[in-house]
């Protein structure tokens, strides 16, 4: 990860040290229809660099497999879950966290507990099309909020059974938050690319029981 030339953001030139825009007034909401909304916040996360810089270092990334038809492969990212209760590893996180429950409390209806972490290394790494329905089945709706930092990479999104949708460049602290029946009726992906990239890390934000 040490030998991927980096370009930090014009936003993260800064010596006061990482800290949040306010949300109100400040998020845009895109519906996508189907119920379904996604709220959009560039830069939330100001200073975003010492961030990433924490969350390379300290998290305990770990790499994994899974079956995919006949053969076991290499998950394309590294992970790290922190369950409800868990330390986050850094101080920006839990006030970001702290933050969002404020801000979405009415259309929560409960609140983010759970950070679900994704190092995309380079280019190579990636997320298939999928929706985090896991643990609330095919008829509830959740919401899921993701923090960025790092060099960008476009979120996708795509209606399910195929279509096309909007796509968002998210890292260098971009806020993106999934909600109504996104999960439910939208799928999104990270993919591969080619260009020479830096590292990445999404932070996933997630009520209890949905992974």
């Amino acid at each position: 990860m040490a030998d991927i030339a980096y370009q930090p953001s014009m936003l993260d030139l800064t010596d006061s040290g990482p800290a949040l825009e306010p949300l109100a007034g400040r998020v845009r909401r895109h519906e996508l229809g189907r119920g379904a909304w996604v709220d959009h916040l560039p830069g939330w996360v100001q200073g975003s660099d010492p961030v990433l810089a924490t969350l390379l270092r300290e998290v305990p990334w770990r790499a994994e497999r899974r079956r995919m038809y006949d053969a076991e492969v290499d998950v394309p990212r590294l992970l790290c879950w922190y369950a409800a209760g868990r330390p986050l590893p850094h101080p920006v996180l839990t006030e970001a966290r702290a933050a969002l429950n404020r801000h979405y409390a009415a259309e929560l209806g409960e609140e983010f507990v759970t950070a679900g972490m994704c190092l995309y290394r380079s280019g190579r790494d990636s997320v298939a099309w999928h929706g985090d329905t896991i643990g609330r089945g095919a008829h509830a709706d959740t919401m899921v909020a993701i923090v960025s930092f790092g060099t960008p990479r476009p979120l996708l999104l795509r209606p399910r059974g195929g279509g096309t949708g909007p796509r968002f460049p998210l890292g260098h602290g971009d806020l993106v938050v999934m909600g109504g029946s996104c999960q439910r009726t939208w799928e999104h992906a990270v993919p591969k690319t080619n260009r020479p990239v830096g590292p990445r890390v999404s932070v996933q934000f997630r009520p209890a029981g949905v992974a």
